[in-house]
């Protein structure tokens, strides 16, 4: 699917508006499932975690028996005028070559997706045309911003159950360590990591180019505009990953966020609104090291642990049979009375 077929752009104005007017959770359905779980065979909050996931489950999808059943798969490819710079182990035409193979089945998300039996879409955005290189120019214009972001509302569609977001962009980890630098302050070593392997001098670099994007950026940095901080050193993946967010609440859908580059997009909403990923989970905890530090920016915990870094999607994916179980339990499990089981005394 390519950008090319997105909706009229909004402005930043107008999705300022939306962020305004976010709809909360579902308390009546909360509180069903809270109600429910005090009563099945278990011990009280002996599921843990599956137990707040079902809860959580309910609260966004608006329904007291939450399902899990038709999950979607959207990773949106971008292009980098950064990716010059040498900050990638891999050329900046690896974003289009691994597109290309997303299609032919050939990815490790085309393998997950196919584990979980999830509808997986790839949405490319203006790749043939890198943003660009911010530590030059603003990344983007507020136009091409607002178009990706709009782009990436198309990927949140009615009757999906719960929508993994992930990316595949070379040197998006730069962009990301970047706009966590812009967004929350520090500096290129405090966001940095390997991304697809650099070390060394290498790295080094890596670090001196996102300090020279915080340099350049600094007088929108000192604004704190988190959508103009996008469009400075961002990127259109990134936007489209958060208008997927955006549009996936206004449409009652649960979202897991995948590592390090979609947890960074989905930042600029939380910056914008604190409440404004309540109804997302990070999967998990990416091998890059900025993400750890993110994480306790937005405060989330991250559902698995397994040392990846691969994007995609991936982690997400990974995810999703947790959220299968925490249903399947609440859902399916016998009350002590329909069991005939005797409860706590």
């Amino acid at each position: 699917m390519n950008a090319s077929s997105a909706s009229p752009t909004p402005t930043f104005d107008e999705m300022r508006r939306i962020l305004r007017e976010l709809p909360g959770p579902d308390l009546e359905a909360q509180t069903q499932v809270v109600s429910r779980q005090s009563q099945l065979t278990k011990p009280p909050g002996s599921l843990g975690r599956l137990e707040e996931i079902a809860e959580w489950l309910a609260a966004w999808q608006g329904r007291a028996q939450p399902r899990v059943e038709r999950p979607r798969i959207a990773v949106f490819a971008g292009t980098h005028g950064v990716a010059r710079r040498g900050v990638s182990a891999y050329p900046p035409e690896v974003t289009q070559q691994m597109v290309q193979n997303f299609q032919n089945g050939g990815a490790a998300i085309n393998q997950l997706a196919a584990m979980i039996d999830a509808d997986l879409r790839i949405y490319e955005l203006d790749t043939a045309h890198p943003t660009e290189d911010f530590t030059t120019a603003p990344a983007m214009s507020e136009a091409r911003t607002a178009n990706a972001m709009a782009y990436g509302m198309m990927a949140a569609e009615p009757g999906i159950d719960v929508l993994c977001l992930g990316e595949m962009g070379i040197a998006n980890t730069t962009t990301a360590a970047a706009l966590c630098g812009a967004l929350f302050g520090g500096s290129g070593e405090d966001w940095a990591g390997p991304g697809t392997g650099v070390a060394g001098a290498a790295f080094a670099n890596k670090i001196a180019v996102i300090d020279e994007a915080l340099a350049r950026h600094r007088d929108a940095i000192a604004e704190h505009d988190p959508l103009a901080l996008l469009a400075a050193v961002g990127g259109e993946e990134f936007a489209a990953i958060a208008g997927a967010i955006v549009a996936a609440r206004m449409g009652r859908i649960p979202v897991l966020l995948d590592g390090y580059a979609c947890t960074a997009a989905a930042a600029v909403l939380f910056a914008s609104d604190r409440r404004a990923l309540d109804h997302c989970k990070v999967a998990h905890r990416s091998a890059e090291p900025g993400h750890a530090r993110l994480l306790d920016r937005i405060g989330q915990r991250p559902l698995l642990d397994m040392d990846m870094r691969l994007g995609e999607g991936s982690g997400a994916a990974l995810a999703v049979p947790i959220l299968k179980a925490a249903a399947a339990c609440l859902n399916g499990m016998a009350t002590f009375a329909e069991a005939g089981v005797s409860g706590k005394t």
